[in-house]
């Protein structure tokens, strides 16, 4: 075996590792061994091993190099789960979970739940978080995809879409939003732990210092945000955001993406529009917030710099909000948008097929 003199470099830091396993370490030494010519049943006498063991680690770092010195993990026998079935957790993750079940969100353990009420093939929830790292599915967080009964779905996404992926030209594309009443938490000092059988979880004492609605508006192209906070949302507000928004665009086509709420569609929000022609709307289908950019955003700034922050008055959130802004725009780049509006009505199309087969398996096995 010929080792080059990286490979020589990765092995003497297991050999030297603080932080290696000593067997590791012993494993990286028969291989440094066997390069230098030693003899298999030598290598086995100075590593404390059977001359098998010496060929098994051998063979494990011909196949996998480094890695292959390490232990792999140990743990329960793998679920033998029949592919209708995870394409049915996957079906259901992109739905928004019965009404008789009373969740907002699918959990992990929910999902197991539910699949061994309702099914033949009963699953752990090992197995349900497995296949959504494996599909890339979080119905955690918010924006997960959900149907809509939106009339006008295909209409709309197709509309919206067609701007994310070819937009007219010298044209702008804001996508806007509200987050609404964002909370001036001030967190003190951790409470005394409390106990839930063997685990301890320290709780802090909350102050909250008032709310603030955060107006955004992303622009599509570039990936700049223009944002506001005010402390009252209504048509009014939204009318004056707006014109600030749209301000710095002047003489520019500029299309509005946003949902069809009643703030969005007051009559002096009409007015205005029919006074500017070159603004147009473009509404989301109702239930698919997911579809706007802005939302994207708004995940960002909550985990970045809201979820976790100390703020002792709205003032000091309304300030940690204005900075962030001011360095997101600073390096500001745009969203990539991929998928065409066929693709996304082509996966409603097979999540309503998978969830009208669930409801008739379902129908049947109650009669």
């Amino acid at each position: 075996m010929e080792l080059g003199e990286a490979e020589h470099t990765e092995l003497s830091v297991l050999i030297n590792g603080r932080d290696v396993p000593a067997n590791v370490g012993t494993r990286a030494r028969i291989v440094l061994w066997h390069a230098e010519n030693t003899p298999k049943a030598r290598i086995a006498q100075l590593a404390g091993v059977s001359r098998p063991t010496v060929d098994l680690w051998l063979r494990r770092y011909e196949q996998n190099g480094v890695a292959g010195l390490v232990d792999r993990p140990r743990g329960a026998p793998r679920e033998q789960v029949p592919a209708a079935v995870r394409a049915r957790i996957v079906a259901l993750t992109r739905t928004t979970p019965p009404a008789e079940t009373g969740l907002s969100h699918w959990s992990s353990r929910e999902m197991a739940r539910y699949i061994g009420r309702t099914g033949p093939t009963p699953v752990s929830w090992h197995y349900v978080a497995k296949v959504w790292r494996e599909e890339g599915l979080r119905p955690h967080r918010s924006g997960t995809f959900k149907l809509s009964r939106d009339p006008d779905f295909a209409v709309r996404v197709a509309d919206i879409v067609g701007l994310y992926l070819h937009p007219p030209g010298g044209a702008v594309v804001l996508c806007v939003d509200e987050k609404t009443q964002v909370q001036a938490l001030d967190r003190t000092q951790p409470l005394l732990p409390i106990s839930f059988g063997r685990t301890e979880k320290r709780t802090h004492d909350y102050v909250r210092h008032g709310t603030t609605n955060l107006f955004a508006a992303l622009n599509a192209g570039t990936g700049e945000v223009f944002a506001s906070c005010h402390p009252t949302r209504n048509g009014a507000t939204f009318l004056a955001f707006l014109k600030d928004a749209v301000a710095p665009h002047g003489g520019r086509e500029i299309h509005v993406i946003l949902d069809n709420l009643s703030t969005h569609t007051t009559p002096d929000v009409q007015a205005w529009l029919e006074e500017n022609p070159h603004v147009r709307f473009h509404f989301t289908p109702v239930g698919s917030s997911w579809i706007n950019q802005i939302e994207t955003w708004f995940g960002i700034i909550t985990r970045q710099a809201i979820r976790r922050g100390t703020f002792p008055s709205v003032h000091a959130l309304t300030r940690q909000i204005r900075d962030y802004i001011t360095h997101w725009n600073a390096t500001a780049q745009p969203f990539t948008w991929t998928a065409t509006a066929d693709e996304i009505l082509a996966k409603v199309r097979l999540t309503q097929t998978s969830i009208r087969k669930l409801v008739d398996n379902n129908r049947n096995r109650s009669r």
